[in-house]
């Protein structure tokens, strides 16, 4: 048995599956199956009970995967002290984010990383799935969500928050809802599942099971979204972030609510990463670096 072994077998329990590991290492799954099939024979005992879908380790195979993976990173750090002697952070950081927040607020904050480390190079991708975290295809991603999965590590990059607000025209020609019981006097533009929420939470304003509110657009996509809220076609309830500099601005008015109103719609941004994958120097330096950026940035301000 050596490391190449060890570190085979990390890459199949990581991956989940032979199919998966095949995917990941470059080579046919036949050949990971076989390379598998050899290292058993070798050690006299089975590693892996295979069904046709997924691969549980047993008990010897879970103790040489923690050996293995202690043994890969041990490796990978060393080389890496070795590579960037008398040099500045170097590496590849592969990585996620949302189409909103990642372009809205990252996209600034990761020219201004290159900039200060000019040796480290940036893959970046900008969607909303988790799969590719999953599958090893990016060293860690960045996701708005209620409560992260169980099995990978989140790092909390601050809560995201939800405003109402409109177009100042839009504010004169139909009023100023001053409550969620008063949305129904407008046009609402929100995301689908915002507008799900507005819905359930009726019974909390008033007598309807519902808020009897009257979507006039719905949609995943907060930029589309945010320009029809600028062009005065409904109030919007969206994310703070995506409306903080038209508010600013003076192009759209945050709507009175009372404090603590939009809280149920309130989620959180994470950072995750899996717990079993080495980080390089390049790759916490840039995990800190975002922690750092969101922590300093603020929230809207209360409505006057």
């Amino acid at each position: 048995m050596n490391l190449a072994t060890l570190s085979l077998l990390v890459d199949i329990i990581e991956a989940g599956n032979l199919s998966r590991a095949s995917v990941r290492l470059g080579v046919s799954r036949a050949s990971v199956s076989q390379r598998l099939n050899q290292l058993e024979r070798e050690l006299g005992q089975q590693l892996l009970r295979r069904t046709t879908r997924q691969i549980e380790p047993t008990e010897l195979g879970w103790k040489l995967y923690e050996h293995g993976r202690a043994m890969r990173q041990e490796l990978l750090a060393a080389s890496e002290s070795v590579s960037s002697l008398g040099r500045g952070l170097q590496g590849t950081v592969r990585l996620s984010v949302p189409s909103g927040y990642g372009q809205l607020a990252m996209s600034a904050w990761l020219t201004e990383f290159m900039q200060l480390y000019p040796g480290v190079t940036l893959e970046v991708v900008f969607d909303n799935d988790i799969e590719d975290l999953m599958a090893g295809a990016v060293d860690f991603a960045m996701r708005v969500m209620a409560e992260p999965p169980a099995s990978l590590v989140a790092r909390n990059m601050g809560p995201v928050h939800y405003v109402a607000c409109a177009a100042p025209a839009l504010v004169r020609e139909h009023g100023m809802p001053h409550s969620l019981a008063e949305l129904h006097q407008v046009p609402l533009i929100t995301s689908n599942l915002t507008g799900q929420k507005l819905r359930l939470a009726g019974h909390r304003v008033g007598r309807s099971a519902e808020l009897r509110i009257k979507p006039r657009l719905m949609s995943a996509n907060f930029y589309f979204l945010r320009d029809a809220i600028l062009q005065g076609l409904g109030v919007g309830v969206v994310p703070d972030y995506m409306v903080r500099e038209p508010l600013q601005r003076g192009e759209l008015v945050q709507l009175p609510f009372a404090p603590g109103s939009l809280n149920f719609l309130s989620t959180n941004k994470y950072l995750l990463y899996m717990p079993t994958r080495y980080q390089t120097k390049a790759i916490a330096t840039l995990v800190d670096f975002l922690l750092e950026k969101a922590g300093r940035q603020g929230g809207l301000p209360a409505p006057a």
